[in-house]
């Protein structure tokens, strides 16, 4: 039983989380992709994926997977813009679209990593051709044929 409740679904835990908070962001800008929050009794530093929040937007937030040391939630809305309209402003992605980017970057991670049968593929997928991950001349050594000078000895090029 408590295996089946450590194998639930990212989008399943990510919908569970209902917490919404109501807050004005304080300052934007100084730090790459978050941004400040500050009540009366606590004090947020949240993820702002694609960097549109700015100083003085009423905006809704979420708990979210840590995504360092201090940040702990991420913004789920803009309610109120301050300044330039949301229209001109890049989207803030959605929780499966967080989710899906999330699963993605861990992927990529792993085929680097030389872990690429964690996901399901028989062979490493960079050398597969045509493929999403594809990487030109992936698994194609290069040989280097000596020269052979007057000595008799090999001379590789440098």
């Amino acid at each position: 039983m408590p295996m089946q409740r450590a194998f639930k679904s990212a989008a399943k835990v990510a919908a569970h989380a209902s917490r919404q908070i109501n807050a004005v962001v304080v300052s934007s800008g100084l730090m790459a992709k978050t941004v400040k929050y500050f009540n009366a009794t606590s004090h947020l530093l949240v993820h702002d994926p694609n960097s549109s929040l700015r100083t003085g937007d009423v905006i809704s937030i979420s708990p979210g997977w840590r995504t360092s040391k201090t940040v702990r939630h991420v913004v789920s809305s803009i309610i109120a813009p301050f300044g330039t309209p949301i229209s001109e402003r890049p989207p803030i992605p959605t929780a499966e679209e967080r989710i899906a980017g999330r699963e993605r970057k861990l992927m990529a991670k792993d085929i680097r990593k030389g872990k690429w049968s964690r996901w399901g593929f028989e062979k490493d997928p960079r050398g597969v051709e045509g493929g999403e991950w594809y990487v030109e001349g992936w698994g194609k050594q290069d040989v280097v044929k000596p020269d052979a000078s007057v000595n008799g000895e090999e001379v590789r090029p440098a």
